[in-house]
């Protein structure tokens, strides 16, 4: 059964994968559509060949600010956490800011955060830190807060002290939470290095990230060249994605409970 289901988990993304490129080729046969309307997989393809070097250029940067802006979430996001997690008071204090600032549309923070921390890279940084910070600290929180209440029992009646029950105890078992912020956070960092490259970013020289690209193309109605930024934007965020996935296995593979049925 193992080589079917295997056999299964590649098939079947590749036959929806078929089926939909057959109905985008149908909704193009049907309705006419130029290719500056609805562009076909083919034509989207040929787009990216013939911009590749601009392409291959602006994913650099992009990658650049989405991999700082990362960082710096999950280095921050983990510390905000701790914090939230070893105080009642501070918790009560601070989360319901936290939230106000998750709920603050990012756009209406644009002209603070380029007045703040300037146009180009560091206002790039800064808005994906932004995007991908509260899912890290929302999850971690709830993974220091649902520790087995036995085990922090067993932790107290040991005389442990309150650093010893969270860094032999509640940091372990928030690991698989915060391992799982730092995917949501993996899938957002790209996206927020796209949009503050399209806000605040620059391009001396003519060259930039991906969300410079997505501005010039729109301008030039090259919308082939667009599809195909697009297209790499979703490459770069399968490799954020893949990178997080792989270290989640290697952090979770020998000692957690989810990987108990992948080991027989």
């Amino acid at each position: 059964m193992k080589p079917l289901s295997t056999l299964r988990l590649w098939l079947l993304p590749i036959v929806c994968g078929g089926l939909f490129f057959a109905l985008w080729y149908g909704v193009r046969a049907v309705s006419g559509f130029q290719s500056w309307i609805l562009p076909t997989p083919l034509e989207i393809l040929l787009a990216a060949w013939n911009e590749r070097s601009r392409l291959l250029n602006a994913v650099g940067s992009t990658a650049l600010g989405a991999l700082a802006g990362f960082l710096l979430a999950a280095t921050m996001g983990f510390a905000t956490a701790l914090t939230l997690g070893i105080s009642r008071s501070l918790r009560a204090g601070l989360y319901p800011w936290l939230l106000m600032l998750q709920m603050t549309p990012v756009i209406v923070l644009t002209p603070i955060i380029v007045l703040w921390a300037g146009p180009g890279m560091p206002g790039i940084i800064t808005i994906t830190w932004l995007i991908s910070f509260f899912p890290i600290v929302a999850n971690t929180t709830q993974g220091l807060l649902s520790t087995d209440m036995n085990h922090v029992a067993l932790f107290r009646m040991c005389n442990a002290s309150r650093w010893q029950e969270m860094w032999m105890l509640r940091v372990p078992s928030a690991m698989p939470f915060y391992l799982a912020g730092l995917r949501i956070a993996a899938t957002l960092a790209p996206i927020g290095a796209i949009f503050g490259e399209y806000m605040v970013g620059n391009a001396s020289g003519g060259s930039g990230g991906l969300g410079f690209l997505v501005y010039s193309y729109n301008t030039q109605i090259k919308i082939p060249a667009l599809f195909a930024t697009a297209l790499t934007s979703c490459l770069l965020g399968f490799v954020f994605v893949a990178a997080v996935a792989w270290l989640n296995r290697a952090v979770l593979q020998k000692w957690h409970d989810s990987f108990d049925h992948q080991d027989h």
